[in-house]
């Protein structure tokens, strides 16, 4: 067995996420992450977050990065297995085809926490942000600015749960305007590994199919709606058509000032990655997962497995409360409001 349970650990796990309640020492503790694709913002964020709680617990990081290849994170896994893993965190990048690196885990003894992104195994704990919640906040500012219209809609990697989960979520919101007629659904694309440039393609295409007759956008992310941007802005549409996105991306929350960007559902990382980290070393100290604060039971995934799951609550970020993520340290004032005239956003002022 991998788990290692003689380690003394703190038993308190706040809301809040208060670093003061983790002076447990994990000296022999060794935690792998596999990252799906680094090469995004966030996870810069979330893999800081990870490491500062790590740190203070005195057990070791291991990390390795896909690179976007669903058969290149399933090796990665064997090797941080091969390198002492004594618990993985997993952001798959394809969530069918990480489940032989799951059951290999398994095998071995090692728990696996599924980091943001659903796995379908009743042997992973699942942590993340309420998706489906983050797709009704974002159709709800949506909403608010266009309540009839043609509307886009830019979902993420099709193998990718997250996708499906905040696609429903968008349509719980809008189904009754849409059944009344008030809102059309003029073309919706899969964005392959949620690229930015794949993303600004696909808006490209449904500007073309409709002549340009798009009255707003719901991308699925931050750096999709910054493609969804870039095709508007080529057409003179930028500013004029409501963008929705998630994750507070520094360069999303400026777009917001600008005016360029509708909302931002801001998934503070921060906290996603301590909660993480602290389950790991729980797991890794022998504790079941039914035993991990804030952890409930979770059926949404495709083939309905029921796992253990963390949910926690994210924040829309609009012009109208910039300066929250500002308070809470998130981006700078200088950040948001590089570029922005007065006028346009009064926190700039």
């Amino acid at each position: 067995m991998k788990i290692m349970k003689t380690l003394v650990l703190g038993t308190t796990l706040l809301a809040s996420v208060s670093l003061t309640s983790f002076a447990a020492l994990a000296k022999d503790v060794t935690v792998g992450v596999s990252w799906s694709n680094f090469q995004e913002e966030r996870w810069k964020t979330d893999e800081a977050a990870i490491k500062q709680i790590l740190d203070k617990a005195g057990a070791k990081y291991i990390s390795a990065d896909a690179q976007g290849s669903p058969s290149k994170q399933l090796t990665d896994v064997e090797s941080l297995i091969s390198k002492g893993a004594n618990v993985l965190l997993i952001l798959a990048m394809d969530s069918e085809a990480i489940l032989p690196a799951v059951k290999k885990a398994g095998d071995e003894g090692i728990p696996v926490i599924a980091y943001d992104r659903l796995i379908e195994s009743p042997n992973v704990l699942y942590i993340t942000f309420d998706n489906v919640g983050v797709g009704r906040m974002m159709a709800k500012a949506i909403l608010a600015a266009k309540p009839a219209g043609n509307y886009a809609f830019i979902k993420g990697d099709k193998g990718d749960p997250n996708a499906n989960f905040l696609f429903s979520g968008i349509t719980e919101v809008l189904k009754p305007a849409m059944d009344a007629g008030k809102i059309k659904n003029v073309g919706e694309s899969y964005t392959d590994g949620w690229k930015p440039d794949n993303a600004q393609k696909n808006m490209e295409q449904i500007l073309t199919k409709n002549n340009n007759k798009v009255d707003a956008v719901v991308a699925e992310n931050d750096g999709m709606a910054g493609g969804v941007v870039a095709a508007l802005a080529a057409q003179g549409m930028a500013g004029s058509v409501p963008v929705s996105g998630q994750d507070g991306d520094h360069a999303a929350i400026n777009r917001i000032a600008l005016g360029t960007q509708t909302v931002s559902i801001w998934k503070d990382s921060r906290d996603l990655g301590h909660v993480s980290a602290q389950a790991a070393l729980d797991l890794a100290a022998g504790k079941k997962m039914t035993d991990i604060q804030m952890v409930k039971p979770f059926t949404g995934g495709a083939k309905g497995v029921k796992v253990n799951g963390i949910l926690l609550t994210p924040l829309a970020v609009t012009k109208d409360n910039l300066n929250v993520i500002v308070d809470k340290g998130w981006i700078t004032k200088a950040e948001v409001c590089a570029g922005v005239k007065p006028e346009m956003t009064p926190f700039c002022k």
